[in-house]
């Protein structure tokens, strides 16, 4: 079995994500990828962030119907920061060492990975997935991570949930840019406004 792993705050899931899920199924092979909201990301402050409830039910809205789509609140049951290196020890506990593991990341990533908490443990645990992304060379990055990731050649999408965010917080449409299940929830529970 082959399990891509994307974590992020989905703060609000949209369609570059769900296309990238699509696209590492497609592409590469995987017989999953399972959707990873960060209860408490290590960069971000915790103002910042909208209820994790609220970012879990967007995500399963989103990915529903998808059988090759899943969800995980790995991380939401922690009491500590989400730190990837902890998410891929339980999940490599969880599936045992035949399952083959792939961490779905941005390629604005790739140059800040060794900034990451225990990259090194990272790196033998897992193979990694690189998502272009807008404005970001997909070169660079240190050899040993590049060893082990495999570059998705992909359109790029500039949607972003800032973006999102800040169509809402002043009124206009968020159409096409989430599924429409998750833009009826953001009215419905008055998220970002």
């Amino acid at each position: 079995m082959a399990t891509g792993l994307m974590g992020g705050t989905f703060d609000p899931i949209h369609i570059a994500h769900l296309i990238i899920a699509e696209e590492t199924l497609d592409l590469l092979g995987l017989d999953r990828v399972i959707f990873v909201p960060s209860a408490r990301p290590p960069h971000k402050s915790g103002d910042d962030v909208t209820s994790v409830e609220h970012r879990l039910e967007m995500v399963r809205l989103a990915i529903d119907g998808n059988p090759r789509l899943a969800l995980s609140d790995l991380e939401v049951k922690r009491s500590e920061p989400s730190y990837t290196v902890e998410t891929i020890r339980q999940f490599r506990r969880e599936f045992g060492e035949r399952e083959k593991l792939y961490f779905i990341m941005g390629a604005d990533s790739l140059a800040q990975f060794f900034t990451w908490k225990a990259p090194l443990d990272l790196i033998s645990a897992c193979e990694f997935i690189v998502v272009p992304r807008p404005g970001v060379s997909p070169g660079g990055g240190d050899p040993r991570i590049r060893e082990k990731a495999h570059m998705l050649d992909t359109p790029l999408i500039g949607v972003s949930s800032s973006d999102i965010r800040e169509r809402v917080r002043t009124g206009r449409s968020i159409r096409y840019l989430v599924p429409e299940s998750v833009a009826a929830y953001i009215t419905e529970k008055n998220l970002y406004s």
